[in-house]
């Protein structure tokens, strides 16, 4: 096996080679800004007649080429793109790189870019910035350092990664398929076939609502996590993220809100109705989260999780919400969310009815983080050459 050598990243990719202006001969453009992706996921497009696109979309991308956020947090904004249109145009958030492919594998210098130890030091990077927003100027990512192995052993090593990507992707999109099942059924039993007779509830007529600490325990290397709204994402708990308190201040906490299986969490400030429903036996407390006590009254867990996900849980999040600065919603709104109650029997029909789908999820998300684990402890050990795999055929 090759020995590794080391080179600039300047010197094994170009970085926004090819860029557009008001004469690029595409009338309409297919334009991604920063905000529009997330750790390689492309969440949506947007289209454009060039003579009416924002000024900062400019530069051109290419299959295989690297997009990469130049401004903090750097860690949420990146992907590599596989056949993209002629038309494909990123903003000037990004920073476009281009791979010689007699060198380097574009995927291999994808997951070095999105390594911790290199979004770690590009986020310092930019905190440390005199622009009006912490971000980065291109000859920082060029001319960084790089150990690289042959080009064969490059594209093994990025083939494992991008097995275990592969498989953590699909099980998500399992996962948002089980969810649409479940909410369709929620739809049909709920709201096509939804009887006049139903009584008018609120949510606390059925079960309590609480929320998270008010207060601010000082962070500890070991003990219990603190889940805050900013934690709660659309694909789980980001517990990356969170920092840990002490044992006293987890029973000081759980005393007026702790949480249990069958649980349903709410975020009430900042990015407002990111629900999480509880499946395991959680070890975490929770801070200016709402928290819905259907563990109390399990057959209502899952009936009022799509609730809250149904058209009508997102008008009342819309016309709930209150604040200038930072969004809110208070907890006796809440409470007082009004729906057709459809009685116990219905309940627990529905309740078996879709229980199989949300163990299906649970199961996924159990296998996304085995996966997840799995390579974020092999990624440092690949990618510094202290685990090495046989080198593959270049194809």
């Amino acid at each position: 096996m090759g020995e590794w050598k080391e080179y600039k990243l300047g010197e094994l990719t170009s970085i926004n080679a090819n860029s557009i202006d008001r004469n690029y001969p595409h009338k309409q453009i297919e334009y991604l800004d920063t905000g529009s992706i997330t750790r390689g996921k492309i969440e949506s497009f947007q289209f454009f007649d060039l003579r009416n696109a924002p000024s900062r979309a400019k530069r051109l991308v290419k299959d295989n080429d690297i997009i990469y956020s130049t401004v903090r947090p750097i860690q949420r904004h990146y992907g590599i793109i596989k056949n993209p249109k002629t038309n494909f145009v990123v903003s000037t958030g990004f920073a476009v790189l281009s791979c010689d492919e007699k060198k380097a594998d574009a995927k291999f210098i994808y997951y070095f870019l999105t390594s911790d130890d290199v979004v770690n030091y590009l986020d310092m990077v930019a905190d440390g910035s005199t622009s009006a927003y912490p971000s980065l100027t291109p000859d920082v990512i060029t001319d960084m350092d790089i150990l690289i192995p042959s080009l064969p052993e490059q594209k093994s090593i990025a083939s494992i990664l991008g097995s275990l990507d592969d498989k953590i992707d699909l099980l998500h999109r399992q996962n948002k398929i089980l969810e649409a099942l479940a909410e369709t059924l929620f739809r049909q039993w709920f709201v096509e076939e939804a009887e006049e007779g139903w009584e008018e509830k609120t949510i606390s007529d059925v079960i309590e609502v609480r929320d998270g600490t008010h207060d601010s325990p000082k962070p500890k290397e070991a003990g219990y996590f603190l889940i805050t709204s900013k934690h709660l994402k659309a694909e789980g708990i980001d517990f990356n993220n969170a920092y840990k308190i002490s044992e006293d201040d987890y029973i000081s906490i759980n005393k007026r809100s702790k949480v249990n299986k069958n649980d349903i969490l709410f975020s009430m400030i900042g990015t407002l109705g990111l629900i999480y429903y509880v499946q395991d036996e959680p070890d975490y407390a929770i801070k200016n989260i709402g928290l819905f006590k259907s563990s109390q009254k399990p057959e209502f867990a899952k009936f009022l999780y799509l609730l809250l996900k149904s058209p009508l849980g997102k008008r009342f999040i819309y016309e709930s919400a209150d604040g200038s600065t930072q969004e809110y919603i208070s907890l006796g709104s809440l409470r007082d969310f009004e729906f057709k109650y459809p009685g116990n029997t219905i309940l627990k029909e529905f309740n078996k009815t879709v229980t199989p789908f949300f163990e299906k999820i649970f199961s996924n998300n159990t296998q996304i983080r085995t996966l997840t684990r799995l390579r974020d402890t092999l990624l440092p050990k690949l990618m510094s050459g202290e685990v090495r795999v046989r080198e593959g055929k270049e194809k």
